[in-house]
């Protein structure tokens, strides 16, 4: 009987190709991985990293680039881009308190300036829809416009964040234990956005829409319906970053946002998300976006320079690419 499999029992090998195989097919495997080592690389290089004081500044900062990065994997599902978020990220808050100081209630003006960054969104979309303009193009004019816009507003000086927002600051970030309010949000946050494209017609439809809009059309789908409330989504959740932001710092800085575009795509690619749109995963975005808040901080425990952070983001984000792919091409064959 030596050698025999028990009955009832599977063999070893297989059941571990199966778990193996599952793991692969997980969106999110590779930018896990990635936050894995980057985190053991930080805490050898500096054994602080890892303590609660430092956990609570790395999760302080997080909320601000993690939701803006949810709203960009969610429109680059849908195949599109938006290089604007950076700017409308500062017009946000600038709009609020230019609002507020024009005598509006602080609350009526938040939401007043969260309706003209969906007004944005709107904007760069049906520009790139109807007039088909590739949205790289739409949104680099858009990035240049609303910064523009908001150093005409200030004349460059930040603006006094307004007293009476003090009330709104404690219910966007107000302390909760060694965390804020916003980490709380923005889980949320990324929760419904899995939802919404996990397990809702709408998210089939934009996975569909990112990855071939022609089959997409053929199954009834209207891409253009689609790729339009990306774009409003994507630009409110940049201007309700901006708040947060504001909120967080007591001031609305006119430089606020600049290269978060930037930041929020390779969050994007590194959670997995395909540039050609269509696969890609809002959990993948948001741990892409946490490596980056890891990478800034344990390179400032490490002692490195500043301008290490650009080196390491470009390092990390080719990466992911390449580790995404060979993980996709090794589910691939394992499936057959």
């Amino acid at each position: 009987m030596n050698g025999t499999p028990l009955a009832g029992r599977a063999p070893v090998a297989p059941v571990l190709v199966r778990k193996l195989r599952g793991i692969l097919h997980i969106k999110e495997t590779s930018s896990f991985i990635m936050l894995l080592a980057a985190i053991l690389l930080f805490f050898l290089l500096s054994p602080r990293f890892l303590s609660l004081n430092n956990i609570a500044v790395i999760l302080e900062a997080l909320p601000e680039v993690g939701i803006l990065a949810a709203g960009v994997t969610v429109l680059m599902i849908s195949g599109e881009f938006d290089l604007s978020v950076g700017s409308v990220f500062a017009f946000c808050p600038v709009a609020m308190v230019s609002l507020a100081d024009g005598g509006l209630n602080v609350w009526l003006a938040m939401l007043v300036s969260l309706a003209l960054c969906c007004c944005i969104g709107a904007f760069n979309g049906l520009v790139t829809l109807k007039i088909k303009i590739p949205s790289f193009i739409t949104t680099l004019g858009g990035m240049m416009l609303w910064r523009g816009i908001v150093l005409l507003i200030t004349e460059g000086f930040p603006p006094e964040f307004p007293s009476e927002a003090l009330t709104l600051r404690a219910v966007l970030v107000g302390q909760l234990g060694f965390i804020r309010l916003s980490l709380l949000y923005f889980i949320a946050l990324v929760f419904i956005l899995w939802v919404m494209l996990e397990r809702t017609r709408f998210g089939n439809w934009a996975f569909a829409t990112g990855g071939n809009p022609a089959t997409a059309r053929v199954l009834g789908i209207d891409p253009r319906a689609i790729k339009l409330r990306t774009f409003i989504l994507t630009s409110f959740l940049a201007g309700l970053s901006g708040l947060i932001q504001a909120s967080r710092l007591r001031a609305v800085l006119p430089s606020a946002g600049q290269n978060y575009e930037l930041d929020a795509i390779a969050a994007a690619v590194i959670g997995g998300t395909q540039l050609t749109g269509g696969v890609g995963s809002v959990i993948g975005g948001a741990v892409g976006a946490l490596l980056i808040r890891i990478i800034d901080n344990g390179l400032v425990m490490a002692g490195a320079p500043g301008y290490w952070f650009r080196v390491f983001i470009a390092i990390v984000l080719i990466l992911a690419v390449i580790l995404n792919t060979a993980i996709r091409e090794k589910a691939q064959k394992m499936r057959c």
